[in-house]
């Protein structure tokens, strides 16, 4: 039944051969891989009015100035990314770079910087999408974190079913969306050039503006650069593009950055010459759209289409964070099962762990997007730094042709990011001061993974390990719990083992049916020894690891080796299971852990 199910939600299993199938071109890419950031734009500016507003409504025409310096960082990071994917074809991105140029450290920073950051990536989309809905649809507006919740496990379905798959399905709304945007831009700016717009609504550039200072200006920049998450997350998938897959992701990056341009600046200038207040209960977006349509038909589909991208800007994060993932796990920093391909080809077991650990982020924020962007920010904004730092030091080493623009538009782009990570720090560390505690724990629990696998292979090489010691023979024990055919299996197994003594126990909790036992065996298999161990407290594990820690202790003197044969009967249907007690399974768990013990389990059947 759960295999039928899987079937259904997520499809027949592919080949191994179909993985080049799986690679995106650049229509696909563009859609998947650039969503969070295309869908950053809804949410961005209207962080940059957020904190304007704490000066009154005459600040606003600062958001202008504000918008070019984030266009200025937005160009010097895409020409900074667009290096790091010619000099890092294989992915990786801020973390790669890092780890390479800056050292072990630092490359964990920025891989457990971007790891958070792509389950916020989830969590910020799908909560931003979900306000969009109910801007659109008030009513719906206490139920915002159960349908963020939902959101998030069709997500989670949609990509397990397999990159291609989800890329065919994301395309159609990041598409429809940008078209929506350029509408209501473009029909804005005709209402304004022909006078439709009142130039009342808003204060005019050069206004001065009492209570405004340079460090409230740095917060609403560094608030308005949260527009730029998601740039890095075509760097880091590039293993996913089709081939020349460097070239194909290069000219991608482009286009994201040109649209994402475009797109900022628009709704920016929009909002200030319509003069919009950033209100909890309606998005700047569902503002602009109104005064631009009204409530229309044109109103409802930019609606829509924002909250769809909203929405399916999470798949950057299930794109990226599973590729991410596998290049920490390759390095022994995370367990080696983020690099196990599912059955769709597809990177499974990061999908369902992103999608899990967003739930949580959702539930310990309340889904509220505001709590969640200051600290997703910092996030992007960290690897931001260490990555352009690293290919800084990585031109000054290798200084090949044209090094010193490379030099000064990676030193740009690592100044700014720096000054902004400082600002959101400075400004807000209320909601950022998390970042500080979970980051070194993220890189100590990195760095203990990296030990235990070390540690596991120096003890398993052959030629560092400790001699195996030789085996001269066999003492079998076969916990019993009556004369069955389960039992009889068993035994038949352990006396197919060869030469070796078989010892047979069993635990009963009375007298009487200690001395009826001993009887019944000895009729029944006489030939086979029978140790019963009374155990007044009604325990079985206890006397039975007892009694086979003291014949361990004497096999040991003599080279012997103690095999624990475990008889389990088998239900013929799954939830027959729960009628039974399953105390072979119990055995089992607790022996595994005894040292130089084989625990060897023996099933039988049942038929009906």
């Amino acid at each position: 039944m759960l295999s039928s199910i899987k079937r259904f939600l997520i499809g027949r299993p592919l080949k191994s051969t179909a993985l080049g199938e799986q690679k995106l071109n650049k229509t696909k890419a563009l859609a998947i891989l650039s969503s969070d950031a295309l869908s950053s734009v809804a949410y961005g500016p209207e962080q940059i009015l957020l904190v304007l507003i704490t000066v009154g409504a005459a600040a606003y025409w600062y958001s202008i100035p504000i918008a070019v310096g984030v266009l200025v960082l937005l160009l010097a990071l895409i020409l900074s990314y667009r290096q790091i994917i010619f000099s890092y074809p294989q992915g990786g991105g801020a973390y790669v770079v890092s780890k390479q140029n800056l050292g072990m450290y630092p490359g964990l920073v920025a891989g457990g910087s971007l790891l958070v950051d792509y389950i916020l990536t989830v969590a910020v989309s799908v909560s931003a999408g979900t306000d969009a809905i109910t801007s659109a649809f008030p009513e719906l507006h206490a139920y915002n974190l159960p349908i963020s919740i939902v959101l998030v496990l069709c997500l989670t379905v949609l990509n397990l079913r397999g990159v291609t798959e989800s890329a065919s399905v994301l395309a159609y709304p990041v598409y429809l969306f940008v078209l929506a945007l350029v509408l209501m831009i473009g029909v804005g700016l005709f209402n304004i050039t022909t006078g439709h717009v009142s130039p009342d609504l808003h204060t005019p550039i050069g206004t001065p503006v009492a209570g405004l200072s340079l460090f409230l200006l740095l917060r609403a920049f560094a608030s308005g650069s949260s527009a730029l998450t998601g740039v890095e997350a075509i760097s880091n998938a590039i293993p996913n593009f089709k081939e020349p897959a460097s070239h194909n992701a290069a000219k991608t990056l482009a286009a994201m950055g040109v649209l994402l341009a475009v797109l900022f600046s628009g709704i920016v200038f929009l909002a200030y010459y319509y003069g919009v207040n950033p209100s909890s209960e309606v998005t700047v977006v569902s503002q602009i759209a109104e005064q631009t349509f009204g409530r229309n038909g044109f109103y409802y589909f930019i609606q829509g289409t924002t909250a769809l991208i909203l929405i399916l800007a999470a798949n950057t994060g299930y794109s990226a964070f599973p590729l991410l993932a596998v290049n920490l796990a390759k390095d022994k920093f995370i367990p080696r099962m983020f690099t196990v391909r599912g059955d769709r080809l597809g990177y499974s077991n990061g999908i369902i762990i992103l999608g899990f650990l967003s739930i949580v982020l959702l539930l310990a924020f309340e889904g509220k997007t505001e709590h969640l962007i200051p600290l997703y920010a910092v996030g992007v904004f960290i690897p931001f730094t260490l990555s352009q730092t690293g290919m800084m030091l990585k031109w000054l080493r290798e200084k090949p042709k044209g090094w010193i623009a490379k030099l000064i538009i990676n030193s740009t782009g690592a100044g700014i990011s720096f000054i902004v990570t400082m600002i959101f720090f400075l400004t807000k560390f209320n909601q950022v001061w998390s970042v500080v505690v979970f980051l070194p724990l993220i890189i100590w629990i990195f760095i203990r993974i990296r030990k235990h696998y070390e540690a596991v292979a120096d003890q398993l090489r052959i030629t560092t390990c400790e001699p195996v010691k030789p085996i001269e023979g066999n003492i079998i024990i076969v916990p019993v719990a009556g004369i069955t055919h389960v039992v009889e299996n068993s035994l038949n197994y352990a006396k197919s083992l060869g030469a070796g003594q078989i010892i047979a126990v069993y635990v009963p909790f009375e007298r009487e049916e200690e001395a009826a036992f001993e009887e019944k065996w000895n009729k029944w298999q006489p030939g086979v020894r029978l140790v019963t161990l009374h155990s007044p407290y009604r325990s079985i594990l206890q006397p039975l690891t007892k009694f086979i820690d003291t014949v361990q202790r004497k096999a040991h003197e003599s080279d012997y080796q103690v095999t624990v044969v475990i008889p389990q009967f088998i239900p013929k249907k799954g939830w027959h299971n729960f009628l039974h007690n399953q105390s072979s399974l119990l055995i089992r768990a607790h022996l595994l852990y005894r040292r130089d013990v084989i625990i060897t389990t023996v099933p039988y059947h049942l038929k009906k």
